[in-house]
């Protein structure tokens, strides 16, 4: 059983350390057997984080603060416009941390298709990107931690955000692709309210069986 919470959406915007926070009580309580895998879904104040592979120069170039984080991946940004999902729950033995990876590609890519986003995999880089007329962008960003079988952190999907916090970074640690949103790829204003019972719904059907 998977539990869906949502924790804060515009106006709403939740501080990225308040949520880290909740994610490591729910994480302490699903490692404990207190409560079900469970899956936080929110929109974020803006905030740069940066993953335990982040390098030097892939950080803001105006000096704008960053949290460090403890999930893999590199820098990205949240913020204001972008559904974040916190998915928190048990791996199977023996833990296999890219399945779960590729399983939430994939998830991700059966709800995008929903709006009208035909996402796909690349190889070699996690997230769900689409084919744009002079590149090839992503769309939802992928990042997560295991400890003690259990998952943390997840993604975010660009809905209707300002692209303009991508440009002093190097997001992802991708210097030869770039980044879209929802709306640009449709042509039409998507919020992360518009597509989060969407989400949801892919979560339940890939998890069969949730409370909400």
């Amino acid at each position: 059983m998977l539990a869906v919470q949502e924790v804060g959406l515009s106006p709403d915007y939740v501080p990225y350390l308040q949520a880290w926070e909740l994610q490591r009580q729910v994480h302490a309580d699903v490692v404990a057997g207190d409560r079900p895998d469970t899956m936080l879904l929110l929109e974020h104040e803006a905030v740069y984080t940066a993953g335990k592979r982040t390098e030097s120069h892939e950080r803001p170039s105006d000096g704008t603060p960053v949290i460090d984080v403890d999930r893999g991946g590199k820098i990205t940004w949240h913020g204001p416009g972008q559904l974040v999902g916190y998915p928190i729950v048990r791996l199977d033995e023996p833990v296999d941390v890219v399945a779960h990876v590729r399983r939430l590609e994939g998830i991700l890519i059966d709800a995008l298709r929903a709006h009208g986003v035909e996402g796909y995999r690349v190889e070699g880089r996690s997230g769900v990107w689409v084919r744009r007329p002079l590149s090839e962008d992503k769309v939802a960003a992928i990042g997560v931690r295991v400890q003690r079988g259990v998952t943390m952190h997840g993604f975010a999907i660009n809905c209707n955000n300002s692209l303009a916090a991508f440009r002093t970074i190097i997001p992802c640690g991708i210097t030869d692709a770039g980044v879209t949103t929802v709306s640009e790829v449709v042509g039409a204003d998507v919020s992360p309210r518009d597509i989060l019972d969407t989400v949801s719904r892919a979560f339940q059907h890939e998890y069969a069986g949730v409370t909400a």
